[in-house]
């Protein structure tokens, strides 16, 4: 019984072992009425984050400051996603309307 179960424990160890992809994140936040919504969040790191356009003005997603720079285009419909790749506080905007702010916190 001992010779089969040391090569059992064995595959499984080395099973165990095999890198096995994590099924990615993906958040979702909307563009409307000249606000984020939701206006703040917090994700893991390596976390796609989607902007969906949901209301009939133009909008787009910017950086003002964080560890990543992006930018979206300025569109009044569809989507827009990134991956959050490092760890910190993202604060965006959309450049076309004051005030119109979100904050993002990547752990």
């Amino acid at each position: 019984m001992k010779r089969f179960i040391a090569p059992v424990l064995a595959v499984a160890a080395a099973a165990a072992l095999v890198a096995v992809p994590a099924f990615a994140a993906t958040k979702t936040a909307g563009l409307k009425d000249n606000s984020f919504v939701p206006k703040t969040m917090t994700v893991k790191k390596n976390t796609t984050v989607k902007w969906v356009w949901k209301g009939k003005a133009p909008h787009n997603v910017t950086v003002q400051s964080g560890p990543m720079k992006f930018r979206s285009n300025t569109q009044t419909s569809g989507s827009f996603s990134k991956k959050l790749t490092k760890k910190g506080t993202y604060k965006l905007h959309c450049t076309i309307h004051p005030g119109m702010d979100q904050t993002i916190k990547v752990r």
